[in-house]
């Protein structure tokens, strides 16, 4: 049985390969190769992997791999600079980080977030001056608010 680190491997070079436009046509590929997976598999696959959809010619979309940016300094800096302009305060509902910024500033702040890959936070909604940041646990939200606080001492 191939390990997800290798599913999540073949999904990459398949999307690279193919105009991949819907979860379905990954999937059936996927099966057509081993792989023992559903729709709802493929769909968090495609979460975890922060695929995006971007247009072609015909006006249809297919599915890309994000810039591997991660690990890049200037990606890092450029978030941080982001997110010392932009937040105000932080504040904890639970497992809900809310996040109050410059008028205007919310959406450029949830995605310098993004960029950032906090493992603890499962996905941010934006307005113009809240985040609502949904994290695995209370326990989680308390401490990436002080890692974020730390971040903007520095």
């Amino acid at each position: 049985m191939a390990s997800r680190k290798n599913r999540l491997d073949r999904i990459l070079e398949i999307i690279a390969q193919n105009e991949i436009q819907t979860q379905g046509e990954l999937a059936d590929i996927l099966v057509q190769e081993g792989y023992n997976v559903t729709q709802a598999t493929v769909s968090r696959d495609i979460r975890k992997l922060r695929l995006q959809k971007t247009r072609i010619p015909g006006g249809r979309q297919k599915y890309i791999a994000p810039e591997r940016r991660e690990d890049s300094q200037e990606t890092v800096r450029r978030s941080l600079r982001v997110m010392k302009d932009g937040i105000v305060s932080m504040d904890q509902a639970q497992n809900i980080l809310v996040v109050k910024t410059v008028a205007g500033m919310a959406m450029a702040v949830a995605a310098a977030l993004d960029a950032l890959n906090f493992h603890e936070i499962v996905g941010c909604i934006a307005g113009d001056d809240t985040i609502m940041a949904a994290v695995r646990s209370a326990e989680d939200t308390k401490a990436l608010m002080s890692r974020i606080r730390e971040m903007l001492q520095k």
